[in-house]
């Protein structure tokens, strides 16, 4: 049984440790899950359950490393592989419409990309940090995006002839 235990908190030498990483592991998911609803919400193909996954996998990764007893450079380099697998991921939901000349997906993208960045801040220790970019990011998406929708709207009546004056005989 102690070779169990031995294994289940290898990189967790106590009780405290434990602790720590279970704070980070569920705060990824709250926070991947507030960028995620907004993203399900709206009607996007990368929900819920994408962004609790990116950020709790980053999340995991930094915690592993650090629990490893990776060095400062070994974390760097990590997080940068993380940061370019991500795009990758990200790259996977762009598309281009070559008929209305459009490109769709880069905001799912970039959600993406940030779940990631707040999966390794929290996995860093950095909760702050990872709340205010969840809010903000929340902001962007949810308020921004309304903005972006009435700009486009106005520009379009804009754009729209005017309807022919009836002549009254």
């Amino acid at each position: 049984m102690d070779i169990f235990w031995e294994e289940l908190s290898y990189g967790l030498p106590d009780g405290r440790q434990l602790v720590h990483a279970l704070i980070r592991l569920f705060a990824a998911v709250i926070l991947g899950a507030i960028i995620g609803m907004q993203r399900e919400k709206a009607g996007k193909p990368a929900g819920l359950r994408t962004h609790i996954l990116v950020a709790l996998g980053t999340t995991v990764f930094v915690l592993a490393c650090s629990g490893y007893g990776m060095n400062s450079d070994g974390l760097s380099r990590v997080i940068q592989g993380i940061v370019t697998g991500i795009g990758f991921i990200g790259a996977g939901s762009i598309l281009k419409l070559n008929e209305e000349r459009d490109i769709r997906g880069l905001t799912t993208a970039a959600s993406v990309w940030m779940a990631a960045a707040i999966g390794v801040a929290v996995g860093l220790g950095v909760l702050g940090v990872a709340i205010l970019a969840t809010g903000i990011t929340f902001v962007v998406l949810a308020l921004v995006g309304t903005l972006e929708k009435r700009s486009e709207k106005s520009a379009d009546e804009e754009t729209q002839p005017a309807p022919a004056a009836s002549k009254d005989l």
